[in-house]
């Protein structure tokens, strides 16, 4: 089982827009969409996806 099925909904829609703003800002934009931001997700692993998910929220990422 994936550990991205063990988030909340909000936390994978937090994590999804931290990778999307960050990870994929170069990537031709019909890249950029749920389902390879969850790849990206996966490859990174737990610790650091609860790190991003942190930092996601306190500098306002999730509110985009």
């Amino acid at each position: 089982m994936s550990f991205i099925n063990t988030l909340s909904q909000r936390e994978r829609d937090t994590l999804r827009q931290v990778v999307k703003v960050v990870h994929m800002k170069h990537h031709p934009k019909d890249f950029v969409n749920d389902y390879e931001a969850d790849k990206i997700i996966e490859a990174i692993g737990p610790e650091v996806a609860a790190r991003m998910i942190k930092v996601g929220v306190d500098s306002g990422i999730q509110s985009l």
